[in-house]
């Protein structure tokens, strides 16, 4: 009996709320007492509808709370952070937009200037006005006359003070940020001696336990369980104690997340020590503004941080690590200068994919740089650099059936799009995440019923950006292995290149108005020529450059670029180079992230004439190469 064991106790281990009732009518149909009454029209149907609802809701509860107890299963945030806390984690706040500019002070003749903590300007996107702020007070004297805060940082969002006064008398005394979106970054905790005493001293915030002494004048930061921020300090063992009187002094920027992102126009709000001549130019735009870290990226970063110790000596310290001094991480690649190439020793190098954005500023690389020499091993130099994106360029034919179907080729053609376009976003675009081609072209095959089978083929390309009218060394990674079956395959038995695996965008040579492109000779080579009518007109100074088929590096060799097309029918700034690969499978290397060219995607589709049952038999068949 599925409810009832041979002792005849009742079955408690499924709790929905049918089984519930099951499992209670089987047992009360197993007692003499009940022999004779209807379960199912009677009254005590109702009954046991209402005992089968209470222990379905007192399991559900209990399961809940079981999950709760768990980092793994928690799905509340209270939960999630106080696990955190336990592992010695605190969650990243919302982080403020950042731009650097000058402030010029026109007209000013005095001997100096302030620009207080909270001066304000005013910028303007797609019509919304937003406000950034000074965090720090500044005074300058001029400089032969002139009176400029040079690179200043400004983050989005107002300037708040809160104001506390301790009473150790009240055992339930705290001290709170009241607002969801502080930038905790921002935040300036600073202790008055009293109503009568003004002296002021500003507190770090304690990092490093270990250097926290009884005197030690260091706060400390938690997301609470209402999920606002709260500052506590030492306890005269673990840092210096609160007095009764002092009066504890809060002020932090309230952000509006990502909105200002890309700001670059700003405007001073307020004279600076009464002068109302300023200008304001922008060194760096508004770049790094994050939302809270959510729940998700809480449970996983938690446990690397713990792992981390505060120190960074391994990649996953520095992944651990990271995230809590910069918000603004979607992703991490780390690794050693040995693995660098050429390998660079005594340095790690740093890759981070933003939330928002795609490059990080220089004085955001130098940040973080500095942040990091609290936990670096003193012989180790961190480096931050660029991520870099090589694009897939996918061509695919596919046949389908069309008596399986009312859509027409567009149609599915639109439907292959929409499931690569999803691919690309899911799969990859992050750092090592492989392009694997079996289950690139089963997503083909997927899209619809009615699509028999594909060829696809796959290049790949990079972009930089040339610096014009300068012969420099460009070196093109892209890290895989490139077709090259033997050397001068592809050789007409004339001796002329038929079109190597190289190709590129168009360009210029210095003093040369003709439009070059770029291809390999089949033997290492690469070449630069342009098209004269229907021939090819190489340089007669020889190659350009040299192309490694092992390694997939394309070197090109004091090559001065006068400038560059158009790509994809859009003005450019960068050339492009495609090349075709040795596999299927694409791997990325270091900083890279692979990305389908959705603009560049060819999908092409075809009637199957065998499905379709046509009379010629398949003698009118026609297939794909493998490689075009």
């Amino acid at each position: 009996m599925a409810g009832l064991n041979t002792k005849g106790k009742m079955s408690i281990t499924e709790l929905d709320f049918d089984t519930i009732k099951g499992n209670l009518k089987t047992y009360l149909k197993g007692q003499t007492e009940f022999t004779d009454y209807d379960f199912e029209g009677s009254g005590m149907s109702v009954l046991l509808d209402t005992l089968s609802y209470n222990t379905h809701y007192n399991a559900f509860m209990a399961n809940m709370a079981a999950n709760e107890m768990f980092l793994d299963t928690a799905v509340k945030r209270n939960s999630v952070t106080s696990h955190a806390k336990a592992l010695g984690y605190t969650p990243t706040s919302a982080t403020a937009p950042t731009a650097y500019v000058d402030v010029t002070v026109n007209d000013a003749n005095t001997a100096s200037i302030v620009m207080p903590a909270g001066y304000a300007f005013n910028t303007t996107i797609s019509g919304v006005t937003y406000q950034f702020v000074n965090t720090t007070s500044r005074t300058l004297q001029p400089t032969a006359g002139v009176y400029v805060f040079s690179n200043v940082d400004i983050h989005e969002g107002s300037w708040v003070t809160t104001k506390y006064t301790v009473n150790l008398t009240d055992a339930d005394q705290r001290f709170i940020l009241n607002n969801d979106n502080v930038d905790v970054s921002t935040l300036l905790v600073q202790v008055v001696n009293s109503a009568s005493d003004s002296t002021t001293t500003t507190y770090t915030k304690a990092n490093n336990l270990v250097e926290v002494k009884s005197s030690t004048t260091a706060y400390f930061i938690q997301e609470t369980l209402e999920g606002e921020w709260e500052v506590y300090f030492g306890d005269g063992v673990v840092g210096k104690a609160l007095v009764d009187g002092n009066i504890v002094q809060l002020s932090y920027v309230v952000t509006n997340g990502t909105a200002a992102n890309g700001a670059k126009t700003f405007t001073a709000s307020n004279n600076i020590s009464g002068f109302a001549n300023i200008a304001v130019s922008t060194v760096t735009a508004a770049a790094d503004g994050s939302i809270p870290e959510n729940v998700d990226t809480i449970k996983f970063n938690a446990p690397f941080s713990y792992a981390a110790q505060n120190r960074t000596v391994t990649a996953s310290d520095y992944k651990a690590i990271i995230p809590q001094l910069y918000s603004n991480v979607k992703a991490l690649a780390v690794w050693g200068g040995e693995y660098n190439s050429p390998a660079v020793y005594g340095k790690v190098y740093v890759s981070i994919l933003p939330n928002t954005g795609t490059v990080l500023t220089t004085s955001t690389k130098a940040s973080i740089v500095n942040l990091l020499q609290d936990y670096n091993v003193v012989s180790v130099t961190p480096v931050i650099v660029d991520l870099e994106t090589t694009k897939i360029i996918p061509t695919i034919n596919f046949k389908y059936d069309a008596n399986a179907t009312s859509k027409t080729k567009e149609a599915l053609s639109t439907l292959i799009t929409t499931a690569i376009t999803n691919y690309s976003t899911t799969n990859l675009e992050k750092f090592e995440q492989v392009f694997r081609y079996s289950p690139f072209t089963t997503l083909i095959d997927e899209a619809d019923p009615a699509i028999l089978s594909n060829i696809t083929t796959i290049k790949m390309s990079k972009t930089f950006t040339p610096t014009l009218a300068s012969a420099l060394k460009y070196t093109i990674s892209f890290s895989n292995n490139l077709y090259h079956p033997y050397d001068g395959y592809n050789k007409l038995l004339t001796g002329v290149v038929a079109g190597g695996i190289l190709s590129s965008s168009g360009f210029t040579i210095t003093g040369d108005a003709n439009t070059y492109y770029l291809e390999d000779d089949g033997s290492g080579l690469v070449n630069a020529y342009y098209v004269s009518g229907t021939s090819k007109v190489y340089l007669t100074t020889g190659s350009v450059g040299t192309i490694d088929y092992l390694t997939g590096d394309v070197v090109l060799t004091k090559i001065s670029i006068g400038s560059v097309a158009n790509v994809d029918g859009a003005t450019s700034t960068s050339l492009r180079l495609t090349v075709q690969t040795a596999s299927n499978d694409v791997v990325p290397v270091r900083n890279q992230i692979l990305q389908i060219d959705l603009t560049n995607l060819s999908v092409t589709g075809t009637a199957d004439t065998i499905a379709a049952g046509a009379g010629d038999a398949g003698v009118n068949y026609n297939t794909t190469a493998t490689y075009s």
